[in-house]
This record gives C-alpha cells, structure tokens and sequence, in this order.
C-alpha cells in the first residue's frame, strides 16, 4: 500500500474537568480535543474507532465503536475534522491511545494511529 494516498494524521489535547470530578469518590474527569487532517492523495471515510485507555493503577479499559461521537465523517484531501469527547479515570493521571479504521475512496482500508497522550491533573506530576 502506498502510504502517501493513505495517511491522516491526528493530534490530541486533554485538559481537566475539575467541576465535573469527585476525588473522593474516586472519579476524574477529562475532556479531549481530537484533530484528524488527511495528508493523504484521496478521500477517506472514518469508520470506526479504538481507544485504549489506562490510569495510574494500570486499569485498561479498551473501546470499540463506530465512528465518532455519533459521525463518520468524510475528509476530503487536505481536510480537518475535529471532535471533543471525554474521559472518566479513577485516578489523577492516565493515558489514551489507539487507532481510527478510514476506508478511502478507492475502497482501500487503513489505519490512522492516536499516538499516547495524558490525561493528568494539573500539578500532579509537578
């Protein structure tokens, strides 16, 4: 397969959600900011998703599904699409990687890797 007809890159950003967590309890939450750009020569369709997701305890929760939030969007040559979702860990920190499953105009099916990105607490690291 020639990888420079089928190539969307992806980038991420997280941010805490402090007015919708509960440390006690215990329950964090994130909220994420996806961007997809399709570097690639021809059309794809965003298909489906695969999240991995892991807290500090070493709790992975793997997710499957369609799409995303509710869309499979077709991105044109050149085109962006972003999203916001979010995450719920039982820890201050953790990590979300995977992949997105697209299927180009000529019928071609490929994977768009969601390199690792952290979901942390502000000044938990620190």
């Amino acid at each position: 397969m020639d990888s420079d007809r089928y190539r969307v890159a992806v980038s991420a950003q997280s941010r805490y959600l402090p007015e919708h967590s509960d440390p006690e309890a215990p329950r964090y939450v994130f909220a994420y900011t996806i961007r997809l750009r399709n570097e690639g020569a021809l059309a794809a369709r965003l298909m489906a998703r695969h999240w991995i997701v892991t807290d500090a305890d070493g709790r992975i929760e793997e997710v499957h599904g369609e799409g995303v939030v509710g869309q499979q969007p077709l991105l044109e040559p050149g085109e962006v699409f972003e999203y916001r979702s979010g995450a719920v860990l039982r820890t201050a920190l953790g990590s979300m990687q995977g992949s997105y499953t697209l299927h180009a105009s000529d019928g071609t099916r490929f994977e768009a890797p969601i390199a690792p990105f952290t979901l942390c607490v502000p000044r938990v690291l620190n």
